[in-house]
């Protein structure tokens, strides 16, 4: 009898379920490689495998089941990770249901397309910097594609520093002689020609009208840099000559401001355009503009993120994760947006205490959403054409690139938070 009892006993502990194991992906500074966390959490969600990302929790950490080859991945890329039982995520959870955080569940890998011209190189923008480096896969589109309808295969789109008023960037003054403008003026005008518009500029407004048909229809946007302006001036200026003589043989309409329709642009309203070509800014949304003196100290030079309530502003708060409250300022065409051109829909994520400086912001259009990131590279503080690309090896715990990230995993999210 006492070894049947025995026999019975080894049954059942080989036949009893194994208590599950849950890794935990802490986002604060004990985290080696923030940005390579992300690339984790997305490849988990290409696997079929839930993540929890916990807002405000440890710098918004990743929870999740622990499944084969998890643990080794994380290793393979540097990336901090714990083993914790079912007994220690519900004491986060109690942790969670009592603080300014909230559980929100990832259960869908975005597909991610990057608008940018085809002959870009990765280390030209920020985001596919970031993409590349976190291991996030990203599709190339680019006018055609976006003319022809594709943005609809896409969770996600990013905008390339593009400049949607038709004006290359207005590099004008300095590089109209320089051979790289040169062809770009080359390929945009055959681009053109080919889709039967009369000028780059009046292109480039069809291409960002259907943008703003991709997020009315349920698409997530993000953009940074001079992108963000010259979208919403290309939106705003619909049927109106806003560009100079070397761009399309014509003088910009006199009467332009009268004729701009701020109802059609994402965040901005009441800006003035600085149409002459000589000059290297777009509107008086810059603040400081471009042409201004250098003035900004890369030393002093801070935003301060928005704390919002993790439970009742989840979207919001996903967005601002961070391992710090204070994130190093960076410079672009585009550096920051002035407070009074911003519409009072739109969310302030991110700000210049004390200013009409704004670096971070967030709205909706329809089904869909935007976020708006001024500057070019988070580190690199004064990026110029030329320059050579950002090492993020070097930045791996770059809170200013956290910020681009957590964008490409908001669609992912749950629509309904989770509950305990």
């Amino acid at each position: 009898m006492k070894r049947f009892i025995q026999i019975l006993a080894l049954v059942f502990v080989f036949s009893a379920p194994a208590q599950s194991q849950y890794c935990l992906i802490p986002m604060d500074l004990a985290q080696t490689d923030h940005l390579k966390a992300y690339g984790i959490a997305y490849w988990s969600l290409t696997r079929g495998v839930n993540v929890e990302w916990l807002l405000n929790y440890r710098g918004g950490s990743f929870l999740l089941e622990v499944f084969p080859g998890l643990e080794t991945e994380c290793r393979i890329r540097g990336v901090t990770y714990e083993i914790i039982s079912a007994t220690q995520v519900n004491e986060i959870y109690a942790t969670i249901e009592n603080e300014n955080m909230e559980r929100v569940l990832l259960e869908k890998a975005p597909k991610i397309a990057v608008y940018t011209p085809p002959n870009k190189q990765p280390w030209d923008d920020a985001v596919t910097l970031a993409l590349t480096y976190a291991e996030v896969p990203y599709d190339k589109v680019y006018d055609p594609e976006v003319l022809a309808g594709k943005l609809t295969n896409y969770d996600w789109l990013h905008l390339h520093h593009e400049d949607f008023t038709g004006q290359y960037g207005k590099f004008y003054a300095v590089y109209r002689n320089a051979a790289w403008y040169q062809e770009e003026v080359r390929v945009n005008e055959a681009m053109a020609r080919r889709f039967g518009f009369a000028s780059v500029s009046e292109l480039k407004k069809a291409v960002a009208w259907e943008i703003r048909s991709y997020v009315e229809k349920g698409g997530f946007l993000f953009a940074m840099c001079s992108a963000t302006d010259a979208l919403d001036i290309a939106l705003a200026a619909q049927g109106v000559d806003i560009v100079d003589v070397p761009f399309d043989g014509t003088p910009p309409d006199p009467n332009y401001l009268q004729k701009l329709d701020y109802s059609k642009t994402f965040a901005f309203q009441n800006f003035k355009l600085y149409t002459d070509p000589n000059i290297y800014e777009y509107a008086d949304i810059d603040v400081p503009p471009s042409f201004a003196p250098r003035v900004r100290d890369p030393e002093t030079d801070y935003f301060t993120l928005f704390e919002f309530s993790a439970k009742y502003d989840p979207v919001p708060t996903m967005l601002t994760q961070n391992h710090v409250d204070v994130v190093k300022g960076f410079m672009g065409q585009t550096t920051m947006f002035d407070r009074k051109k911003i519409k009072p829909s739109v969310i302030i994520l991110g700000e210049v205490e004390g200013t009409d400086e704004v670096k971070y912001i967030h709205g909706n259009l329809g089904k869909g959403t935007f976020t708006f990131y001024g500057g070019h590279d988070p580190e690199d503080y004064t990026h110029a054409v030329g320059d050579p690309p950002t090492q993020l090896e070097l930045h791996k715990n770059s809170p200013g690139y956290r910020l681009i990230l957590n964008n490409i995993l908001f669609p992912a999210a749950r629509k309904k938070k989770l509950k305990t």
